[in-house]
């Protein structure tokens, strides 16, 4: 049976799959949800022999159902190759009693590769299943890796463009680094005064803008989105909980059916949510832990069910968390509706207009499987410096975050279920906030002299993302107030 996609604002007609993916976002301002989530029906012994690439296809395939075969297992052949470091793809290391899911091995060295490196190429096959001839034009904000990793991804790709917009003063020297010298003829890098959510907004603006969408629709063009809003960014994050679950029973450490908890640093909500997904498939989750910094706007929303972005910003060492309004939370907040998109679209209303919503009493209850937490910069370090310290892994400062509510959550809770942390980004990517915590007395000036640095102390082998950008020139050089980011768009596209 086909799985559709509805919107959770309207009873639109539901789409296909490929349809969801290509559009990015439904015409109401609503996001693609699927109508059921199927659920897993092999055994996990039968999983636990497949590889990445076959367990990518046993997962994916159940949503992406309109797809066929020989077309899914292209896009996976394609997207989870060389490009990634380690045969695994995502591999998961055990260190002082946890289970960290390195899921950054990939081109970009962050966790947005996993889904990435696959989006292009179903994009692209879905335009030719639905007789496209449009060119697709990738419209993302990013807090810091989205950018890079889906630049990366759709670089050269025939029939695409992509514009990437990033907080000026909101990412790290490196994220910022590796997103203008990004190359490609087809890619386009704008820097905004302002943050992420400012970012953000007017990026989803500009989708439900029917006037710029008749624009571009006449000069040959169709917006589509890269960012975790696209259905087709949220699927394939799926695998790789199933994938660490299996690793655990293939490492020994559980027995099929045994339960586990899952720990994500979270900004956005689209990495936990998929985790959720994984969940509602039949994937034996007990408790998913959320994990913030002090942009604690989810934490506060999982105490109490109230969702209130009236809070001053703060900038941290995470900053690809460091977001006020977490978009795939309403994903979540349907579902809680009884997948009531009139409900819902109430909720979302309240927060264009007052900055905040409160759920019911009863939809807090179907909220049981998560748990909230937060951290503090000065637990981030502290925890990322004592287990290098006692271990000598390195993990980056949103790990750290996770990390340190974790610890904070098996304290206080006794739980002593298999936990797996997930690992959003390599170290190198964060390398003047990690050597902040683990080594504060180095003073370096320099990025890659500090890396040179932290490459010497932690004998963590230097990754060619990092390597390549070294002598890369910078191609893109637009910064733009944040009220002039549609003007930036249809300079780039040559529209009136």
């Amino acid at each position: 049976m086909e799985v559709r996609y509805k919107s959770t604002r309207s009873e639109m007609e539901p789409v296909s799959a490929s349809q969801a993916i290509l559009r990015g976002l439904a015409e109401d301002g609503g996001l693609f949800v699927p109508d059921r989530i199927p659920k897993i029906d092999k055994s996990y012994t039968e999983l636990s022999r497949m590889s990445y690439q076959e367990l990518a296809y046993e997962i994916m395939s159940k949503f992406l159902s309109d797809y066929t075969e020989e077309e899914l297992k292209d896009c996976i052949a394609k997207a989870y190759d060389s490009k990634f470091d380690t045969k695994e793809i995502a591999p998961l290391v055990k260190k002082e009693g946890a289970y960290y899911l390195e899921l950054y091995h990939g081109a970009t060295i962050a966790f947005k590769d996993m889904a990435l490196s696959i989006l292009p190429h179903l994009m692209t096959a879905a335009a030719k299943k639905n007789r496209i001839t449009k060119e697709i034009v990738i419209l993302t904000a990013t807090s810091g890796d989205t950018g890079k990793a889906a630049m990366a991804g759709f670089a050269d790709v025939p029939g695409t463009k992509i514009i990437v917009f990033y907080p000026k003063d909101g990412v790290s020297n490196i994220q910022e680094k590796q997103m203008v010298t990004q190359r490609g003829e087809n890619t386009y890098v704008v820097a905004i005064k302002g943050n992420f959510d400012d970012a953000q907004n007017r990026v989803k603006a500009m989708f439900n803008d029917r006037e710029l969408g008749e624009k571009l629709s006449e000069a040959g063009y169709q917006f589509s989105s890269a960012n975790s809003i696209n259905i087709g960014r949220l699927v394939p994050q799926i695998v790789y909980y199933v994938h660490a679950y299996v690793s655990l029973m293939r490492a020994g450490e559980i027995r099929e059916g045994d339960l586990i908890n899952i720990t994500v640093p979270t900004g956005n909500f689209g990495n936990i949510l998929a985790a959720y997904y994984a969940k509602c498939m039949g994937l034996p989750v007990r408790t998913l832990i959320c994990a913030s910094n002090e942009n604690k706007v989810l934490y506060d929303f999982f105490q109490s069910g109230d969702y209130d972005r009236n809070r001053k910003f703060i900038l941290t060492s995470s900053p690809s968390m460091d977001i006020l309004i977490s978009s795939n939370l309403e994903r979540l907040i349907y579902r809680l509706c009884g997948n009531d998109p009139v409900r819902n679209q109430e909720f979302m209303k309240e927060l264009v207009k007052d900055g905040h919503y409160s759920i019911t009493p009863e939809m807090r209850k179907e909220l049981s499987s998560f748990r909230g937490g937060f951290a503090t910069e000065e637990e981030n370090f502290a925890g990322i410096r004592s287990l290098f310290k006692n271990t000598g892994y390195v993990i980056d400062t949103h790990t750290g975050i996770a990390n340190a509510v974790y610890r904070r959550y098996a304290r206080e809770t006794g739980d002593t279920t298999p936990t797996v942390i997930a690992s959003t980004a390599s170290p190198y990517k964060f390398t003047r906030a990690v050597m902040g915590a683990i080594a504060p007395d180095i003073k370096v000036s320099d990025d890659f002299a500090l890396i040179d640095e932290f490459s010497r102390l932690t004998s963590l082998k230097e990754p060619a993302a990092i390597s390549d950008i070294r002598t890369a020139p910078v191609r893109h050089h637009t910064v733009v107030e944040k009220d002039g980011m549609e003007n930036a768009v249809k300079e780039i596209l040559g529209i009136q």
